[in-house]
C-alpha cells in the first residue's frame, strides 16, 4: 500500500497515513490523487519516517525525508532539486540498493523525474549503491534534474530501485 506523508508550509512533515497505492508506472491511484491534491505543503523542512517494506522476505527500511533544496544548481537551462533523505535498515535481511533509482520527483504537470547520483550545491549525495545491515543508516541527498519553471508535487521513494510495491510519498504543493 502506498504510504504518503506531507511537508507543512513551515516545513515540517506530518503523518497522513495510508491514503493509496501507486501503480507500477507511478500513476496515482484515485485515493492518492485525492489525497495529494487535498494536502497543502512546501518544500524545505524536515520530516516524516515512512516504513517500507521490500520485495524480499525481511527487506524493511525507514525512509525520512529531511529536506528540499531548490534551487541546488543548473544544469543547461533545467535547474537542479536535491532531496535529502535518511535510509534505515529496520529489516532482518542487509539492504543494497541503488537509492537514487528508486526516488522520483513529480512535478504539477504530472511529469515524473528518476534521481540522479550527481552532487549540487546542496551537498554531499548518496552513494551510487547504499548497502546497509539491520540496524545501520546513512543520509544523503538525491539529485533530480527539472525544467527551470517545474512546479514541484511530490516525492516518492520504492525499494527495489523504485520498483517495490509499496511506495513512500511526500507531497510538496
Amino acid at each position: 500500500m502506498g504510504r504518503t506523508g506531507r511537508l507543512s508550509r513551515t516545513g515540517h512533515l506530518s503523518r497522513t497515513g495510508r491514503l493509496g497505492r501507486l501503480s507500477r508506472r507511478g500513476r496515482l491511484l484515485p485515493g492518492t490523487l485525492l489525497a495529494v491534491l487535498l494536502l497543502g505543503a512546501g518544500p524545505g523542512g524536515s520530516g516524516e519516517t515512512v516504513p517500507l517494506d521490500g520485495n524480499r522476505p525481511g527487506e524493511r527500511l525507514d525512509v525520512t525525508l529531511t529536506r528540499v533544496v531548490d534551487p541546488a544548481g543548473s544544469a543547461g537551462g533545467d535547474r537542479l532539486v536535491a532531496v535529502e533523505l535518511r535510509l534505515e535498515n529496520t529489516g532482518s535481511v542487509p539492504y543494497r540498493d541503488a537509492p537514487a533509482a528508486a526516488a522520483h520527483l513529480l512535478d504539477s504537470q504530472g511529469q515524473r523525474f528518476t534521481g540522479l547520483t550527481q552532487e549540487s550545491r546542496a551537498g554531499a549525495g548518496l552513494p551510487d549503491t547504499v548497502s546497509l545491515d539491520p540496524g545501520a543508516e546513512v543520509t544523503g541527498f538525491v539529485t533530480f534534474r527539472v525544467p527551470r519553471d517545474a512546479g514541484l508535487a511530490a516525492v516518492q521513494f520504492a525499494l527495489d530501485a523504485g520498483l517495490g510495491d509499496d511506495v513512500g510519498q511526500w507531497s510538496l504543493s
